[in-house]
């Protein structure tokens, strides 16, 4: 098991928005701008080869800002294609809140992070004692047909309640500060707590904006 002491204090970070990482679950990434494909060769040659995904503020005059809060991932898989792109996969192992930002020569961006108070990140995968799994997947399959998504339930029926509810947190079509707020929650409760409102909030024909604000 990971600890803090084994965590670098500083991290390039990725801002992307609406890419959502969480610990213990994996994101798939497409490399192709100069300045990660120049991070991703940095990130390779350390020991922990650790990216930090964060979200950059939605507002427009604001965009060069980062949320204080993102959540770190390492490098487990990573291919090239004929045209020079990466294929990469990062597995999240923990969150972390921005102290600074760091001033460098890297062309992409570095922060000074703080690794404490997400201890949750660091065991076993949690546990959601108070789902209630069967009117939850039915409100999900509102949802997606909603969007004209599908799924495999069957898949979704057998995962884990900490894959079940990162995984659909990750996925679902949210807007990024919905996904910073499934970010943020202390607990595997309060994120399925957060994602059913976002999803009750959509099928009823509501935003995620209004109801974050």
């Amino acid at each position: 098991m990971k600890v803090i002491a084994d965590l670098p204090a500083v991290v390039p970070v990725f801002p992307l928005p609406g890419a959502l990482l969480l610990p213990r679950a994996r994101l798939p990434l497409q490399v192709f701008e100069p300045r990660y494909l120049a991070m991703l060769e940095d990130v390779l040659k350390t020991p922990h080869r650790l990216i930090g995904m964060v979200q950059p503020f939605a507002r427009a005059d604001d965009s060069s800002r980062l949320h204080a809060i993102g959540c770190a991932g390492r490098v487990t898989a990573f291919s090239e294609t004929d045209d020079g792109r990466y294929m990469i996969t990062l597995t999240g192992v923990s969150r972390f809140r921005i102290t600074q930002e760091v001033e460098g020569f890297t062309p992409y961006r570095r922060c000074d992070v703080n690794w404490a108070g997400f201890d949750s990140d660091f065991g076993a995968a949690e546990k959601d004692p108070a789902f209630d799994r069967a009117p939850f997947l039915k409100m999900l399959g509102r949802f997606l047909d909603d969007k004209g998504l599908s799924t495999d339930w069957d898949s979704l029926g057998e995962a884990e309640d900490e894959l079940l509810i990162n995984s659909l947190a990750m996925l679902c079509p949210f807007a990024p500060e919905d996904k910073q707020a499934l970010l943020e929650a202390p607990s595997l409760r309060a994120r399925r707590e957060t994602l059913t409102t976002l999803i009750q909030f959509a099928l009823s024909g509501g935003s995620g904006d209004e109801i974050l604000q």
